[in-house]
């Protein structure tokens, strides 16, 4: 048993400090489950720098106060990303904010779960400041400043970690209030030529730039739309043309744009219904007439456009179900199999290592065909090799705490589906994940990395090679490839490109070669899919958040079903070393979990928001809900399920003109998209 007596030592900001737990001095007995016990933690409070750490104390006594000298103390971060604890009590900072840690007795003492079932626990608040600014600089810095015009300056601020802050504020000043003045967001208000110096403070770092103000040369404005009439969610292009006295462009000219405009009629309160970026891209979220304000200085010019509703809306019609009623289903996949036939497999989740294998040939017939027991408690994630030959299957919860993958022969499974190999060295902490691209899965190990095994020997699998970040608390969740470049989903970090082969930096399976990152603030990065649009070009990364806030499905307090949090951030990936999100797909109430792309439309997961089929034809920009570019929504439910009548969608796949996805609590769907009646564009159309 684990006891928590005698003096501990930690430091924390270089300073040691001394924690003696009190303990009693008689001998003590062994806990009694009937005994009321209080756990006490010393100390009840921390404060500590990022990367500082520290041992907490803890004490357990029983109803008359007398120590437990054989109690079970066991510790978790509800926050393990940003302050980590070891189950003794060992704390160490790696972000800046407010937590929480838990010292609690489990019910169970041999129960080695992160988070075991409690008997009594305390919560220990955590604050972690935020590090002190190191500098600040002036980036993108006009290429000229002109009298009467009101330009923004930009700034990058960094603190003592080398992180880039955004939540540091930043006051402005000027040298010469005749010749420039600086409102507190940076914008420049220019008055007269003359050289001028203009300074950025951040807590007690400030940078200087001076500059030379001149005479505007600028007569007129112009401004063009690249359209005259598009839908809501398109993009359209205005450009603004300054010209001097003698008809000659005048480049570096600062141009703010605005936009105003009235809706359709039927729309009632709409609210903000359209939106301009500072170079012109302008998108609409709802149909009806806008008129967009160009100005620089004294000159202003103005286009209107019309935007029409965005007609694409399709039903759902449920063709066929693989259903799963007594415990819950995690992911799928979709395969033609080496005799021609259509086939699925689909996880189990918390139950007893299954994974079913089913014929959907027939979409409408769906049959289960071959049980696949292993030893885990969870077969989260399940992959097919690209000639659908071999399936991987993820372990976690192993008996003999292996975990690991197993390696099955899927090429014919009615005629049986063999177990060829199973791979556990290093991967003992749970596989959550797994991919398989050109003979090679790329398994996530304990959350931390991922592992790269050759399996061109399936009966042989071998490791070549693995990738993990060098970030505090890093970790991963899931990982994608698309043409010889991985794409993992790493949660705070955010998402990681990394050549495999493809990313033409010299990457190969064995020697991984980062490419690029893209972290978002909500640090709730769990899914991510590469896609470049058939229609434009572009190379997005589809990347979905998962998060729940208001608390996961608790049988013991009423059962009451799951409600999720996140969206799927679109992120222009055009550049490795410089990207940028550009839109986002959410749904009001409901949150992400895995998603698919596929001939410019989009399949979402949404928990218990069901399953989602969105338009991504075209250009990307803004809130593509709001622009009503869903086609189509479908929300299962059943009396009979694991929880009765709760949607709680996992995993999405089209196939061969159906789309099947996987329930939590209701096994394994396929549906279809009926065919329009009414007006409008059918996705594939022509734009």
């Amino acid at each position: 048993m684990t006891s928590f007596r005698g003096a501990l030592v930690w430091v924390v900001g270089g300073a040691v400090s001394l924690c003696v737990a009190q303990v009693a001095a008689e001998t003590q007995q062994p806990v009694d489950q009937a005994q009321q016990l209080t756990v006490e933690v010393s100390p009840r409070r921390l404060t500590l720098g990022v990367g500082e750490k520290l041992t907490l104390a803890a004490t357990v006594r029983d109803a008359d106060g007398a120590v437990v000298d054989d109690a079970t103390v066991v510790f978790f971060s509800r926050a393990r990303r940003s302050v980590g604890v070891t189950r003794q009590g060992e704390v160490e900072a790696y972000r800046s904010g407010d937590f929480t840690l838990i010292a609690l007795v489990p019910k169970d003492p041999d129960d080695e779960g992160r988070r075991p079932d409690a008997r009594v626990q305390v919560e220990v608040p955590v604050t972690v400041p935020k590090p002190a600014v190191d500098r600040v600089t002036f980036t993108r810095l006009p290429p000229k400043f002109y009298a009467g015009t009101r330009p923004q300056l930009a700034v990058e601020v960094v603190d003592t970690l080398g992180d880039t802050r955004t939540d540091v504020a930043v006051t402005f000043s000027t040298s010469a209030a005749r010749v420039a003045d600086v409102d507190r967001f940076g914008f420049l208000t220019l008055l007269e030529p003359g050289t001028v110096e203009i300074v950025a403070s951040a807590e007690d770092a400030r940078d200087t730039v001076s500059v030379e103000v001149e005479s505007n040369p600028v007569t007129s404005l112009e401004l063009q739309a690249s359209v005259a009439t598009a839908r809501t969610g398109e993009v359209v292009r205005f450009t603004a043309n300054a010209k001097d006295a003698r008809g000659l462009a005048v480049r570096g000219v600062p141009v703010q744009f605005a936009v105003g405009g009235q809706t359709s009629p039927e729309i009632i309160a709409a609210g903000a219904a359209a939106q301009i970026a500072a170079d012109g891209r302008f998108v609409a979220e709802r149909s009806g007439t806008y008129t967009v304000v160009a100005s620089s200085g004294s000159h202003s010019a103005a286009r209107t456009v019309s935007i029409e509703r965005r007609d694409v809306r399709r039903e759902v019609e449920v063709v066929g179900r693989g259903k799963v009623l007594d415990r819950h289903t995690s992911d799928l996949w979709i395969w033609e199999g080496t005799d021609g036939r259509d086939y699925a497999i689909t996880g189990t989740w918390g139950a007893d290592g299954h994974s079913y294998i089913w014929d959907v040939t027939d979409p409408a017939n769906i049959e289960k065909l071959q049980e696949v027991k292993v030893d885990a408690r969870t077969v989260n994630d399940v992959k097919v090799s690209e000639d659908g030959d071999i399936a991987v299957i993820s372990r976690e919860g192993a008996s003999d705490r292996k975990n690991g993958i197993v390696v099955l022969g899927v090429g014919n499974p009615r005629e049986g589906v063999p177990v060829l190999s199973e791979f556990t060295d290093q991967l003992t902490g749970g596989v959550h994940n797994v991919f398989i691209s050109e003979d090679h899965v790329f398994a996530l190990s304990a959350g931390r990395r991922y592992d790269v095994i050759s399996i061109e020997d399936p009966r042989n699998p071998q490791r070549v090679g693995r990738f993990e970040l060098d970030t505090p608390a890093h970790s991963v969740h899931d990982v994608w490839i698309s043409d010889g470049v991985a794409f993992s989903s790493n949660w705070t970090d955010g998402v990681v490109a990394t050549d495999v082969g493809g990313g033409g930096r010299g990457g190969t399976p064995e020697q991984p070669v980062e490419l690029g990152r893209y972290a978002y603030p909500n640090g709730w990065n769990h899914a991510a899919f590469p896609y470049r649009s058939q229609s434009t070009g572009k190379f997005y990364l589809f990347a979905g958040d998962e998060s729940f806030p208001y608390g996961g499905y608790d049988p013991k307090a009423g059962g009451a079903p799951s409600r999720a949090a996140g969206w799927i951030h679109v992120i222009d990936w055009s550049d490795w070393d410089s990207p940028a999100e550009v839109a986002r797909f959410q749904v009001p109430e409901a949150g992400s979990h895995n998603l698919w792309v596929e001939d410019d439309v989009l399949y979402v997961a949404f928990y218990n928001g069901g399953l989602r089929v969105v338009d991504i034809s075209g250009e990307l920009m803004g809130d593509l809900y709001k622009q009503g570019r869903e086609i189509a929504m479908f929300v299962p439910a059943d009396p009979e399920g694991f929880i009765a009548n709760a949607p709680f969608v996992w995993g999405p796949q089209p196939f061969k003109g159906h789309i099947f996805f996987s329930d939590w609590n209701t096994g394994l769907w396929a549906v279809k998209l009926k065919e329009r009646t009414g007006p409008g564009r059918i996705i594939g159309e022509p734009q």
